[in-house]
């Protein structure tokens, strides 16, 4: 079941305007723009992962202008999954129609930070972006039952 606007406020620790909240999710909005500048190493039990070294992109005069291309994005707004939910997050249709896509993985049970995303930028003439901007749309489901085990990775409290 995907959980109503109502119920949402609870799950979000930071100041949420009232424009972010839609019927089935809450917009999530733009605070970093990261360029990869290395790359990753993913292996099976995580003893030799290393995440990609990234730059920051700095926003003039409140936009940035960036290439075709894949980015890390950090997102404004700190969020705390309570153990009956998970989130899964989509891109707005703006971006879609932009030629832009944010790609998200699940956020479990018990995962809490102001998380991560991967913005692909295919549009060969690239993005404007705003700081602040929407560009994501963070939908919670409830479980079936409470989850036993709660999220305890190394991204849990991420960029707090």
């Amino acid at each position: 079941m995907i959980l109503p606007k109502h119920i949402l406020p609870s799950f979000i620790s930071e100041h949420i305007a009232d424009s972010q909240f839609q019927p089935a999710g809450v917009d999530v909005t733009l605070k970093k723009i990261l360029k990869f500048a290395s790359h990753g190493q993913i292996d099976f039990d995580n003893s030799q992962r290393k995440i990609s070294d990234v730059i920051e992109i700095p926003f003039e005069e409140e936009w940035a202008t960036i290439p075709a291309g894949s980015y890390k994005v950090v997102f404004n707004e700190y969020v705390r999954i309570p153990q009956d939910a998970a989130a899964v997050c989509f891109p707005r249709s703006s971006l879609l129609r932009s030629g832009i896509t944010l790609e998200c993985a699940v956020w479990d049970p018990g995962y809490e930070g102001r998380s991560e995303a991967l913005l692909v930028v295919s549009n060969p003439h690239g993005a404007k972006l705003k700081k602040n901007a929407k560009i994501g749309q963070l939908v919670f489901v409830r479980l079936s039952e409470a989850a036993k085990d709660s999220y305890q990775g190394i991204y849990k409290g991420e960029n707090k």
